[in-house]
Order: structure tokens, then C-alpha cells, then sequence
């Protein structure tokens, strides 16, 4: 699916009808933007459960890392800091 639309003198994006009601955004809804590592604008719904969130940073060829990976990364990390 693609829409566009046109940026105003403040600005603001008014999303495109259908683009709305796919992901079903009211009045009110907020969203966040993420720029990825093409480059490429997301908009996410914040209205959307985290588990339809997994993989969005995903970067291909990169690694994924254990939970003790990240454990050890921290307090490496920390260190530096006391």
C-alpha cells in the first residue's frame, strides 16, 4: 500500500485515509517515527501490542546477541562509569 501527501507550512502530515484505517488511527491516536538503517520513515502505531514490534530494529548480518551477552556487554560498559 502507498499514499501520499503533502507537507504544510507548519509542517504537518495529514495521513492518508486509507493508510488510517489500515492501521486503524483516531483522533488522538499517536504514533512514533523511526528512521532505519536505509534510511526509510516508519510510522509505528502506538495503539499495537510490543509482540507485532519484534524485529523492527533489526539489522541483517548483525548478530543476535544472548541474554548473558548483554549481561556481560552491561557491566563492561558500566565499568567505564565508576
Amino acid at each position: 500500500m502507498m499514499a501520499s501527501a503533502t507537507i504544510s507550512t507548519k509542517g504537518q502530515v495529514t495521513i492518508p485515509k486509507e493508510i488510517r484505517d489500515y492501521l486503524n488511527l483516531d483522533t488522538g491516536s499517536k504514533v512514533d517515527f523511526v528512521i532505519d538503517e536505509n534510511g526509510i520513515v516508519k510510522l509505528i502505531p502506538l495503539n499495537i501490542s510490543i509482540q507485532s514490534l519484534s524485529g523492527i530494529l533489526h539489522r541483517p548480518g548483525m548478530k543476535s546477541a544472548t541474554l548473558e551477552e548483554m549481561e556481560a556487554a552491561i557491566k563492561e560498559g558500566s565499568s567505564d562509569w565508576t
